[in-house]
């Protein structure tokens, strides 16, 4: 759907181009849903400006099509680019229904008219999204994972077969994420989109996104699925400079790397073991089966045995009871 062909990003100054990152040669495709992923200032909303022609590039090209983005007047881009920008519409005395028909601009003409297939186009758009019980209520009383969504759907309204959304999760509470993210992904089935958004959510992107591109500044874009750029070591090394984060392997997302000082055996699996885990290693202690140390803890399907030098085994009914018993021993 877009070709990106030895494109280069960034800004014209007084002084020359500053060039934000270069060499990009990568597709983003129908039917799939495409995060970016970067630290701060690494230039991902310079990209999402630049694919969506309000920033020009810097050079290369850029195929929507297999047709130049320049090569398009500004009417027949709105026909292929549904944009969703992080910021909150300024738009009072505005129902949902009229937000969502101005979705159908490029269409309408000068005076905005929505005919049948354009009020069609907006009850399609309403349907996908599932906000039937919006339309009514006024923009400016919407919460933020409800004002996200009908931007989504005035997007959908659009009828282009790319969207583009730049930070779509900001500002939104966890289950609102999830729920802006898996709606997007089901779009991109649904409906057969090319969606590409840029995040900071790292663990829903790598959840539930279909490929993922990494941009960073030294090491450029790398592109793939999230298994495969994790089986690679590229996303373990996307923090590697960045002090109290590790890439986990055996779960495929990122988490807080504390320093362990002390290590102790831990005997069992399930859901209590891997508690007992974290919550050891929360507080600077290792818990794996190989280690060799006269602390034990056995898991059990309720309970654990835990097992202090020169001590008896005694019965641990919960993680805190446990963790406090386990420092103690070490002070």
């Amino acid at each position: 759907m877009i070709h990106l062909e030895n494109l280069s990003i960034g800004y014209r100054t007084k002084h020359g181009p500053k060039v934000v990152a270069s060499a990009l040669n990568v597709d983003i495709r129908s039917g799939e849903l495409t995060c970016l992923l970067g630290t701060n200032g690494v230039g991902k909303s310079t990209l999402l400006r630049t694919l969506s022609a309000f920033q020009p590039k810097l050079g290369g090209h850029i195929y929507i099509i297999g047709k130049k983005l320049e090569e398009y007047a500004d009417r027949d881009l709105a026909r292929l680019l549904g944009v969703v920008l992080t910021e909150r519409p300024d738009v009072p005395n505005l129902s949902v229904k009229e937000l969502i028909g101005l979705g159908r601009s490029p269409y309408t003409g000068f005076w905005g008219t929505l005919h049948q297939e354009d009020e069609e186009a907006v009850r399609r758009a309403v349907s996908l999204v599932g906000i039937e019980s919006l339309t009514e209520r006024m923009v400016d009383t919407l919460s933020d994972g409800e004002r996200q969504k009908v931007m989504v759907a005035k997007a959908l309204a659009q009828e282009t077969p790319v969207i583009l959304l730049d930070e779509p999760t900001a500002f939104l509470d966890f289950p609102s994420k999830v729920e802006i993210m898996q709606l997007l992904r089901r779009l991109s089935r649904e409906a057969d989109k090319a969606i590409f958004l840029s995040t900071h959510d790292l663990d829903l992107a790598l959840q539930l996104a279909d490929r993922v591109w990494l941009l960073d500044k030294e090491r450029g874009l790398a592109v793939g699925t999230p298994e495969d750029l994790a089986l690679d070591g590229t996303l373990a090394g996307f923090f590697a400079r960045s002090k109290g984060i590790c890439f986990d392997p055996g779960t495929g997302v990122f988490r807080v790397d504390n320093e362990c000082v002390h290590r102790i055996r831990l005997v069992g699996t399930g859901p209590w073991a891997q508690m007992i885990k974290k919550a050891l290693r929360r507080n600077g202690i290792e818990a794996a089966g190989e280690v060799p140390s006269d602390t034990c803890v056995e898991v059990g399907e309720e309970n654990c045995f835990l097992t202090l030098p020169g001590q008896s085994p005694r019965v641990v009914t919960t993680v805190d009871e446990l963790v406090r018993l386990v420092l103690t021993s070490f002070s």
